[in-house]
C-alpha cells in the first residue's frame, strides 16, 4: 500500500496558474510511473498526464502546451504546474500510483 497525499488545488479565474503536488508514502524499486488524473462532474476519470522517474512525461491533448508535469525523485513527489486554465480544467484531479490513488484536490476555475 502507497499513501497518496495531494495538495494545491482552488479557485482561480480563467487564465490563471495552479500547481499541484502529490507526495507518495514510498516508491517501489523498478515501478516508477507516477500520474495525474481527473474527473469532472458526470464525467469518468481521465489521464491527464503522468512521467517516468527518468522524466518522460506524457499528456492528454486537452493540456498540452498548457501543463507541465514534473518530479522530483528525491522527496518521490510529482507535481502539475497548469497555467493558461480554463473552465473546462475544472474537476478534481488525482495522483495515481501503480493502483493506489490520492483523495483528490479540487480545482475549479471560474469565467
Amino acid at each position: 500500500q502507497v499513501q497518496l497525499v495531494e495538495s494545491g488545488g482552488g479557485l482561480v479565474q480563467a487564465g490563471g496558474s495552479l500547481r499541484l503536488s502529490c507526495a507518495a508514502s514510498r516508491i517501489i524499486f523498478g515501478i516508477n510511473l507516477m500520474g495525474w488524473y481527473r474527473q469532472a462532474p458526470g464525467k469518468q476519470r481521465e489521464l491527464v498526464a503522468n512521467i517516468t522517474s527518468s522524466g518522460n512525461a506524457n499528456y492528454a491533448d486537452s493540456v498540452k502546451g498548457r501543463f507541465t508535469i514534473s518530479r522530483d525523485n528525491a522527496k518521490n513527489t510529482v507535481y502539475l504546474q497548469m497555467n493558461s486554465l480554463k473552465p473546462e480544467d475544472t474537476a478534481v484531479y488525482y495522483c495515481n500510483y501503480l493502483n493506489n490513488w490520492g483523495t483528490g484536490t479540487l480545482v475549479t476555475v471560474s469565467s
